[in-house]
């Protein structure tokens, strides 16, 4: 397995080589995000369904780009209507997610390609009481300029929060640097 995925390294390094050598964008600065996307939240809990819905939320970020790499801190709040029912009554409902974290990407033209990580802070409503739990976020994503300020966004997220619950968001996005 070793072997396969340094190979596979390689090979993605040897292809990416001729578009780094392009003109790059400059993607430095600050930006706001909002955005949209299919949102589960996996509760660990067997034989029961597991929430899921729409998320939308807006983000903050700082971008520094040296060469044809960036890096960058972002902050996003974000709420859900994904809702678990029993019957005609809410048992669970996803809401508020708050993340905050670093990305690191290439740029090849006018196009980011980037990976995330960083800390995410969950709130679950249930019949039993709210609560709220605290994990570890990991991402991908990729981050088109469509102006000299305005750039689109699709990115997937995962989240592996406290008491084994699990989060997978797909995300669409439109933005503003600054």
């Amino acid at each position: 397995m070793k072997k396969i995925a340094l190979a596979l390294a390689a090979a993605l390094a040897t292809i990416a080589t001729p578009a780094l050598a392009q003109d790059t964008e400059d993607f430095s600065g600050a930006k706001a995000t909002v955005i949209t996307g299919y949102d589960v939240v996996d509760l660990n809990t067997p034989g029961v369904r597991n929430p899921d819905g729409l998320i939308y939320g807006l983000g903050l970020g700082y971008d520094v780009q040296k060469g044809s790499t960036v890096f960058g801190v972002e902050a996003e709040a974000s709420e859900s209507t994904g809702r678990l029912k029993a019957g005609a009554a809410t048992v669970a409902e996803s809401s508020r997610d708050l993340y905050i974290g670093g990305r690191v990407g290439v740029v090849t033209g006018k196009t980011l390609i980037y990976a995330k990580a960083g800390y995410s802070n969950f709130r679950l409503l249930t019949v039993a009481g709210n609560g709220n739990a605290d994990g570890f976020r990991l991402g991908a994503g990729v981050e088109h300029k469509l102006g000299e300020k305005v750039f689109a966004k699709v990115e997937y997220r995962y989240t592996d929060y406290e008491a084994g619950m699990t989060r997978h968001q797909g995300v669409a996005g439109i933005g503003l640097r600054f």
